[in-house]
């Protein structure tokens, strides 16, 4: 049998169930620990003393997950890809918690480059890795499904507006004040590190990367293990060899990979945008648009440290807007397939520019809950079509368009940081334009829908 008959005849059922719940909370915690920084933003800038180009700079340094991607991408394909999601997860959760206990704002900036260059491992692996396991007839709900877990990490990390408000919770340590902000830090660090634990005792190789390797009796005892619990049978199927990531550029493939480096940019810059949703909230407080009422540089130590609690509110009603875009790509992803679903990326644009256009605070939470709920679709369609428009063997490829991806969020967050108290019509503007032309990109992809993993 080959490879995807031997996935067909082990069946779908209960593993397949409980590996969607491992790599969800696998997927949760890089949302997580992304939007982390950004819920913490309003308090931590008093304790930290942060500027507006500080606070950039903090947003951005997750992102630097760039400079992880392809190379965890390439240990994958070495080395296997559960291994490198247990020490990618594993590094992630011990940097996260060890920057609670950051008493300057460069030591936090450091530790938070640390733990970016962990997340650049996990997010393009644990796709791969789940992707490989899934019959063809159920792939892209499935994909769709464990993408809808970011949501999840939205929501989870949303619920910062539960946390950091509570002045009582900080602990004199003597030498650091260990503020409610700081206690939210660790949190944030538990579902990497659990997930961690859980892969590192209870979840299998990937069979497609043992039959690569050569290790075909243990890619037929996976096989058997996912017979087991889906009470179906398998067989024995043959190995293939590894390609160089140079393929991605050469034949056939040079036209995808182009349209999809224009997408993972667009797509990816946003992320300047929804990390300084909460502090843009914040500034709309007196009403109006968030540009309305741009901050005046102020004595940090004379204002609240602890900004009122419907900011964090409107966080996670848009964290939570999520949900039917989810919903919509899981009934439909198999139907209409993703390329068309790429093109709520033209939707995404429509609604960042309306961002900008509305005049009252609460035009602003709804056309951000749309945006919200429509670009989750566009991610999702990513996620499907980055795992099938490739062999299998150059899963990596999802490592270096993630990596890409992460260069514009780091600039989208710079900017962000940059323009935000003196003209904060450009950056907003600007992902509308990029968000316009990674739809008309998404054009130029070939269909995917249902076809097999080669």
């Amino acid at each position: 049998l080959s490879y995807e008959e031997a996935v067909e005849e082990a069946g779908f059922g209960l593993f397949h169930g409980l590996l969607l719940l491992v790599c969800g909370w696998a997927n949760a915690s890089d949302a997580v620990e992304i939007l982390c920084v950004s819920f913490l933003l309003p308090t931590a800038r008093c304790d930290l003393q942060l500027s507006s180009a500080d606070m950039g700079l903090l947003t951005a340094s997750i992102f630097l997950m760039m400079l992880g991607g392809y190379m965890w991408g390439y240990l994958a394909d070495l080395r296997g890809r559960q291994r490198v999601l247990v020490i990618s997860l594993a590094v992630n959760g011990t940097f996260g918690a060890v920057a609670s206990l950051a008493p300057s704002f460069w030591l936090f900036l450091l530790l938070r480059f640390f733990s970016g260059v962990r997340v650049g491992g996990s997010i393009p692996v644990i796709f791969s890795y789940f992707s490989e396991f899934q019959p063809k007839m159920r792939r892209g709900a499935m994909i769709s499904a464990l993408a809808t877990f970011w949501m999840a990490g939205n929501i989870l990390a949303a619920a910062a507006w539960l946390v950091i408000p509570r002045t009582f919770l900080h602990v004199d340590l003597g030498w650091l004040d260990f503020q409610s902000w700081r206690v939210f830090v660790v949190l944030c660090s538990i579902p990497s590190l659990t997930s961690a634990f859980i892969f590192s005792l209870a979840m299998p190789e990937s069979p497609r990367f043992l039959m690569e390797a050569g290790m075909e009796k243990e890619a037929l005892a996976v096989f058997q293990q996912m017979y087991r619990l889906n009470h179906r049978g398998s067989r024995k199927p043959f190995p293939q060899g590894l390609s160089p990531i140079r393929q991605l550029f050469i034949g056939p493939l040079i036209s995808r990979s182009i349209a999809l480096l224009v997408i993972f940019y667009s797509i990816s810059f946003y992320y300047g945008l929804w990390m300084w949703f909460p502090e843009l909230f914040r500034r709309a407080e007196d009403g109006g648009s968030p540009c309305a009422n741009m901050s005046q540089p102020q004595n940090l130590r004379n204002e609240s440290c602890y900004p009122v609690k419907t900011a964090y509110m409107e966080g996670f009603v848009t964290a939570a807007s999520n949900l039917p875009g989810n919903i919509f790509t899981i009934l439909l992803m198999d139907t209409v397939g993703g390329k068309i679903l790429l093109g709520s990326l033209l939707l995404s644009s429509a609604s960042v520019f309306l961002i900008y256009v509305v005049k009252t605070k609460s035009q602003s939470l709804i056309m951000s809950c749309v945006f919200s709920g429509v670009s989750v679709i566009s991610w999702n369609a990513l996620d499907v079509v980055g795992t099938e428009l490739y062999p299998t063997q150059l899963s990596s490829a999802l490592g270096f368009f993630t990596g890409v991806g992460r260069v514009a969020a780091i600039m989208g967050n710079v900017v962000f940081g940059q323009l935000v108290d003196s003209n904060c019509a450009v950056p907003i503007l600007l992902v509308s334009v990029l968000l316009l032309a990674g739809g008309l990109a998404a054009l130029r992809l070939p269909g995917t829908k249902q076809m097999d993993l080669t």
